[in-house]
């Protein structure tokens, strides 16, 4: 599932693709892909005439601001995909919605009027997009935002912030991570990178980690994000940004996806176990538990 630098990293190219379009249509080629309204053809109705003027990120979650009050959201799921591509691109198998878009103020003769549109590629089909009506909180459509922790660039989002919630579980400190109620964002693939940094094992219990290493990990999390942002998110499956590009976090990952491998500090070779059903990548040297 795209984590956090990977739905940035699609918000970046959203916001500097999209903005000043106005959507004139679109289809729904897998009406379960829209969660709300549960109709297609009013999904499409209410978005239509509809500007783009601001993408945000709430955790995993992408939110469109339109110029009509209204907002879309998304949440890629699995192997979800927004692409800006020209109107007449070949459609590939996962497609799954479409909104076609035309500059504002352009007619349909106008240079590249008609001629772009956003797609939804899903392969899995997981994935789902919301329409939020002006007179709703996005919450309250979404309701997947309601449980959301801070973000980790809050600057809310402190040492002590992090102590307090981890101190509430018992539960491996890589199981607490994931829980999106900790810190909003954070997947598989950060979990693993951020406890590296911190030098903290994935098996240690949230509630017994000191102030020093909350503080560790505090950093180890601020670090692993902004270096996955930097390097357009990780690429092991199927993410690919909004130019259909893929990521390049993963050529320098410190443990994910590297058993076997050994230590970029120590040498040791990277352990792979299971962890409430997840496969979490350490160094045992340098996270001894």
């Amino acid at each position: 599932m795209p984590e956090l630098p990977e739905v940035e990293t699609v918000r970046i190219g959203l916001n500097e693709s999209t903005l000043g379009w106005q959507i004139e249509g679109g289809e729904v080629l897998l009406p379960r892909a829209i969660a709300y309204p549960e109709n297609p053809q009013a999904f499409l109705n209410a978005l239509t005439g509809a500007e783009f003027v601001e993408w945000q990120r709430r955790g995993k979650y992408l939110i469109a601001k339109l110029s009509q009050g209204n907002q879309l959201g998304v949440h890629l799921r699995m192997t979800g995909s927004l692409l800006w591509c020209d109107r007449d691109a070949a459609l590939g198998k996962h497609t799954r919605v479409r909104l076609f878009l035309k500059e504002k103020g352009k007619g349909k003769k106008g240079k590249n009027s008609s001629q772009k549109e956003l797609r939804f590629d899903d392969q899995r089909t997981f994935g789902k997009i919301w329409w939020v009506p002006p007179d709703h909180a996005t919450a309250s459509i979404i309701t997947g935002l309601q449980k959301l922790g801070l973000e980790p660039f809050d600057p809310e989002f402190t040492p002590e912030h992090l102590a307090a919630k981890l101190s509430r579980s018992g539960r491996p400190i890589k199981t607490v991570l994931l829980d999106q109620e900790t810190v909003a964002g954070i997947g598989n693939i950060y979990a693993d990178e951020s406890l590296f940094l911190g030098k903290i094992h994935p098996q240690k219990a949230a509630n017994s980690l000191s102030a020093e290493q909350v503080k560790a990990l505090h950093q180890g999390i601020i670090r692993s994000l902004s270096d996955g942002i930097a390097k357009g998110g990780t690429t092991f499956s199927s993410f690919q940004n909004v130019a259909g590009l893929k990521g390049n976090y993963i050529d320098t990952a410190w443990v994910f996806r590297r058993t076997g491998q050994p230590c970029n500090v120590c040498g040791t070779v990277i352990s792979r176990i299971k962890l409430g059903g997840r496969s979490t990548h350490f160094c045992a040297q340098c996270q001894s538990l």
